[in-house]
């Protein structure tokens, strides 16, 4: 079992930055891959960017491909994104997950756990 908590979200103005981080708990996060998703209000969950778990291979979503990066840092059980030129369309919650195979992914229904999400609000 992994849990997942995610902080760092916050009200920032266009153009401006943010870190996301996701820290994990439970006995068993060794070789699992992590990603980062988003929903706004009356949209679907999309994907934002995936990580493996020995950071070798990185995935990015095209609306923030450029701008976000994605790393961790297993030693601390951790994952962060880092996001910059943030934009109004970015305004979401941003959800962290995690995935049993150590291998990045796009596709949402890939992940098994999930944290309970952070808001992230980008005003002009």
């Amino acid at each position: 079992q992994v849990q997942l908590v995610e902080s760092g979200g916050g009200l920032v103005q266009a153009g401006g930055s943010l870190r996301l981080s996701c820290a994990a708990s439970g006995r068993t996060f060794s070789n699992i891959a992590a990603g980062w998703f988003r929903q706004a209000p009356g949209s679907d969950r999309e994907f934002v960017g995936s990580i493996s778990w020995t950071s070798s291979t990185t995935y990015y979503g095209d609306p923030v491909k450029g701008r976000f990066t994605i790393s961790r840092d297993n030693a601390k059980n951790m994952v962060y994104l880092q996001m910059n030129n943030l934009k109004p369309e970015d305004t979401a919650v941003y959800y962290c997950g995690a995935r049993k195979n150590g291998l990045a992914s796009t596709r949402r229904n890939e992940y098994t756990y999930w944290g309970q999400g952070t808001q992230v609000t980008v005003s002009l």
